[in-house]
């Protein structure tokens, strides 16, 4: 039976859409409002965010730890954007691994590390994914991530540069911190 028609296309959902793109704002802001990018020796706010469509990621991700996305301030993206923005900026600056975020904008506590793909997994996925040389661990990861059939999207901020960068089915989009804000980055952060 084919049930391709029952099948919900994430990717170019109105609801996910938007959850994806208060992601990207969300993260440029946090790049714009920080404002050490310049000095030697300090490491900026870093993030990894990964939207996925299922009830769990546990047969591709390992938990990080003690590391946590404090759910008592903040449970769902779109609750409270001030308290997202906040809590994401904390994150940023206090914690290590990946936030899962579900499709309908609620954040999971557990922040993890995921796994790479495995053989028979590269297989399914979107064909071979192109680092690029400004690549990290982090970006390299969500990279890989993406191409998973049940995420939908990843997205970072580099904490060496304030780049931000959403990942999808094995490609990419990356702003560089001058041009995050588009129209609204006034001051242009040359």
């Amino acid at each position: 039976m084919d049930d391709s028609g029952l099948r919900i296309t994430y990717e170019t959902h109105d609801g996910v859409r938007e959850l994806i793109g208060r992601l990207v704002y969300t993260l440029e802001g946090i790049s714009l409002a920080f404002d050490r990018w310049d000095e030697e020796y300090v490491s900026g706010p870093g993030l990894y965010l990964a939207v996925v469509t299922g009830p769990s990621v546990a047969d591709f991700a390992d938990p990080m730890g003690h590391n946590r996305w404090p759910t008592d301030r903040c449970r769902e993206v779109h609750r409270d954007s001030d308290s997202f923005f906040e809590t994401a900026r904390e994150v940023a600056m206090t914690r290590d691994g990946a936030v899962v975020i579900s499709v309908d904008g609620v954040v999971q506590e557990q922040l993890v590390r995921f796994r790479d793909l495995a053989p028979d997994e590269l297989a399914d996925a979107a064909e071979s994914a192109e680092y690029e040389g400004w690549m990290g661990a982090r970006h390299m990861s969500a990279l890989d991530t993406s191409r998973r059939q049940n995420v939908v999207a990843t997205v970072t901020l580099s904490e060496e540069t304030g780049r931000v960068t959403c990942f999808q089915c094995g490609s990419f989009q990356t702003s560089e911190r001058p041009a995050l804000g588009s129209e609204w980055n006034v001051e242009g952060y040359d």
